[in-house]
């Protein structure tokens, strides 16, 4: 779906390869987009080269892709600004819609493309029965402070700027995934705007295709989303930690080789990642929630750190509310410039000394498992676009760098992809999207490819939504 900022998230220039492209894509039109006209339709402003604002409008979270530049940026304030946006640019220039910004490789800032820039439609709204209704450009802070005022909970992503259109429409794992299931498994109903200019309102009793494949289908496919409907929870008691072990290949090792049993094994009250930083000296640290009091958690904790045999030399266990927790993890608003890629670990890893090893000659880069499980495994890999249902983690392979340093850091990144294939790493998560990733549209969506290939086609059959990444070139 391309409302979002995972829609978009994929290119930092073209990276993509001749050998692994799909069909020519349907290219744009020779007819022009009447830029005039449709900043005049428009109710928020359309901003162009040269404009006041639109060098800040333009720019997505990771500075690497700021060559990205967009013949405008539509700063939508309603679906019938959407609607006039879609309508111009159709078939005449790229379109992307942008949420978060966070795309990795810059799919939401096409070159020469009118970019959707959904931030403005960002109104939480928590109704009687506990249902929300969350503009497209709502980010993730919009959401969890809104829901936190009603006392209610979403599950969702963890950085604070992320958009929440990309992080539903992509599958939506975070810190509350194995009690309350992905942002996806709570999507009751969607706004979509569709490459002809249609408003659909896609749920499950109607438009039920479309709506299957909006959970979990990724962004840019089908038409923009402008509004979301989710179901949400009371808000519980949270306890949020973080364990950090000392240095080096054999005590990360242990580490590893005790967090994937007792995070298998955890009620699913409990949600872990294990972070491990690359370099000569490896190092990782547990961080993770816990539904419930500091009480209740402090006894798992304590059982990690007995299997594991190695003693933290950090451990932070505090108690706080939904909006505070969600803000533990959230990490720095700053821009940051970085080259990713994921892959999926279907069941605990056989060799975890092999994995550190991967890692070790790679400072600056980190690994990072977001345990799977719980509630994530309660709903069928085929009810859902989602495909990784079973999966017992998803893993993100992380690397900072600069203009200078991408290429020989994509390089590194790509190695460390490939060596993680080889020890049973399979698959990738959308919301990491990486061009250079081997069968991409396999490992994105697995058995689920084939019907999100047909639903795409039946909404966009003139691929209006087409990039380097979407199911037409799957």
């Amino acid at each position: 779906m391309i409302a979002a900022e995972e829609m978009v998230t994929m290119a930092r220039a073209p990276l993509f390869h001749a050998s692994r492209e799909a069909p020519q894509a349907i290219g744009p039109s020779k007819a022009k987009v009447d830029w005039d006209g449709l900043r005049q339709r428009m109710q928020g402003p359309l901003l162009r080269p040269g404009d006041p604002g639109f060098e800040d409008a333009r720019k997505l979270f990771n500075p690497l892709n700021d060559d990205h530049i967009p013949a405008a940026v539509a700063q939508c304030e309603s679906a019938e600004d959407v609607r006039q946006g879609v309508l111009a640019a159709a078939n005449r220039v790229p379109l992307a819609a942008r949420s978060g910004g966070h795309s990795y490789v810059g799919y939401s800032a096409p070159r020469g493309g009118l970019v959707l820039d959904l931030r403005r439609m960002a109104t939480v709204s928590v109704q009687a029965d506990g249902t929300a209704a969350v503009g497209a450009g709502a980010s993730l802070r919009d959401v969890y402070s809104g829901l936190g005022r009603a006392n209610r909970c979403l599950p969702g992503g963890s950085c604070f700027t992320v958009g929440i259109s990309g992080v539903a429409l992509g599958g939506g794992i975070g810190v509350l995934q194995r009690k309350f299931g992905l942002t996806c498994d709570h999507l009751v109903e969607a706004e979509v705007i569709t490459a002809d200019g249609r408003t659909l309102m896609a749920s499950a009793t109607r438009t039920p295709d479309l709506f299957w494949a909006l959970r979990g289908g990724g962004g840019g496919n089908f038409g923009v989303v402008t509004r979301f409907t989710f179901t949400t929870d009371p808000a519980p008691p949270l306890t949020v930690f973080v364990l950090g072990f000392p240095a080096g290949k054999v005590p990360v090792t242990e580490v590893m080789t005790a967090w994937q049993p007792w995070i298998a094994g955890a009620p699913r009250e409990l949600w872990a990642n294990l972070n491990v930083s690359g370099g000569s000296d490896p190092s990782c640290r547990v961080a993770g929630c816990f539904v419930g009091p500091r009480s209740a958690c402090t006894p798992l904790l304590d059982s990690l750190v007995a299997r594991a045999d190695v003693q933290p030399n950090r451990r932070t266990v505090e108690a706080r509310d939904y909006f505070d927790a969600m803000r533990f993890f959230s990490g720095r608003p700053d821009r940051e410039s970085f080259v990713a890629s994921s892959r999926v670990l279907t069941a605990p890893t056989a060799d975890p000394g092999g994995v550190v090893a991967l890692l070790a000659g790679h400072s600056g880069m980190s690994l990072i498992l977001d345990a799977l499980g719980g509630a994530v495994a309660d709903v069928d890999v085929q009810q859902t676009a989602f495909p990784h249902r079973t999966a017992f983690a998803t893993a993100q392979i992380y690397a900072t760098a600069t203009a200078a340093s991408e290429a020989e850091v994509t390089r590194s990144v790509g190695q460390v992809v490939k060596g993680l294939a080889d020890l049973g790493f399979s698959g990738g998560y959308v919301n990491y999207i990486d061009p250079d990733l081997p069968d991409w549209g396999r490992s994105y969506y697995g058995p689920n490819l084939e019907r999100l290939r047909s639903v795409a086609h039946d909404y966009d059959p003139d691929r209006v939504f087409d990039f380097a990444q979407s199911l037409s070139r799957a």
